[in-house]
């Protein structure tokens, strides 16, 4: 089925999860690479469950992503979506709440999954900017109105907001869906991983047998079989390909924490090649979940320095109008560590 029909493999196994060894991410990359068009989650095209739809491809179909696929979101106002659908296409936010009656919080995680720009043309900004203005219970003087003229519930004049960065989309994605259909995480850092002679996933494995490489990838996979003998595999991922890690007892004891805790990391190991398998057996391990953290601010312009025009550019002593007055106290609630916002893919941890 898998070398036939890829395109139905992949709703299947979709339409199947929470199952298997592989996350939805690996499912949708891997039929991406064989050829297979996937469609992101949309409030006119999508249903619960991942379908497929006719595509330019040579016999192959398109795989719609589902609403299932969306974190949070209840499967009765799924259900009420649909039904509404069936009268018509949406024309805006508005239209779609009163006519389903879908509760303003599944709204919300369908705009934060994105699902209202293929339809609307709504990015998830403006999407949830337009759900701010609505309530579970439509207030009953409009209420009345719509029925008889459709009016919405608040006007207001439209709001030019910041559009997100790349970056920042892909954040939203993993965070939404647990999967991006934009650019992978790592390519927005590859530009850094170069600088620090960091291989990509498919020129690492790709070298002979006994080479030594480094290499970096979201970890996806964690196992540790009882019968390895204290072996560890995991599973990393970058914009080109997976690669598979050993991780020998020893290794994996001096660097529990990281081994268990890292969503990304950098690895110095040498390639084992048997036939078509390959390897990577871990030498060192670097917890590099900080460049992960900082994916969301890439993707945009430059911040340019900016400050007052009676400032010299280099040396002087500090301004005293920078300083804070010294009647306030101010409490710094921030926790560097503390990434709120960054990528966190979610493993399949065997052990």
């Amino acid at each position: 089925l898998k070398c036939h029909h890829p395109d139905v493999f992949c709703a299947a196994l979709l339409n199947a999860q929470p199952m298997g060894f592989y996350a939805p991410a690996q499912i949708v990359r891997d039929a991406q690479q064989h050829g297979v068009e996937i469609r992101p989650v949309c409030v006119e095209a999508s249903r619960w469950d991942c379908t497929l739809e006719p595509s330019g491809a040579d016999g192959m179909l398109a795989v719609r992503l589902g609403m299932r696929m969306v974190r949070g979101l209840v499967n009765s106002d799924a259900a009420r979506i649909l039904a509404a659908r069936s009268d018509g296409a949406f024309r805006s936010i508005d239209g779609l709440w009163r006519r389903a009656g879908a509760q303003v919080a599944s709204l919300v995680r369908l705009a934060e999954a994105d699902a209202f720009r293929p339809a609307l043309g709504l990015n998830r900004r403006d999407a949830l900017w337009a759900i701010k203005g609505l309530r579970d219970t439509p207030l009953p003087l409009f209420v009345a109105a719509g029925a008889r003229d459709q009016q919405p519930e608040l006007v207001e004049p439209d709001a030019d907001l910041k559009p997100m960065t790349p970056g920042r989309e892909v954040v939203e994605d993993y965070s939404h869906i647990g999967l991006t259909l934009r650019d992978h995480p790592l390519s927005f850092l590859r530009g850094d991983l170069q600088s620090r002679h960091v291989m990509t996933c498919a020129d690492g494995t790709a070298m002979r047998d006994g080479r030594l490489t480094r290499i970096a990838g979201l970890v996806l996979v964690r196992q540790k079989p009882g019968s390895a003998k204290g072996v560890m595999f995991i599973t990393i991922e970058d914009e080109t390909g997976v690669a598979n890690l050993v991780i020998w007892p020893s290794l994996y004891e001096a660097r529990r924490r990281i081994v268990l805790s890292a969503s990304m990391m950098v690895v110095d190991g040498k390639v084992q090649r048997e036939g078509d398998v390959v390897h990577i057996v871990a030498a060192k391990l670097h917890d590099a979940s900080a460049w992960l953290a900082s994916v969301g601010d890439r993707g945009g312009a430059f911040p340019l320095p900016h400050g007052r025009g009676d400032e010299f550019h280099r040396g002087g002593s500090p301004d005293a109008r920078d300083a804070p007055p010294r009647t306030i106290k101010v409490r710094d609630i921030y926790i560097p560590d503390l990434h709120l916002d960054t990528i966190r893919p979610r493993t399949r941890d065997f052990r």
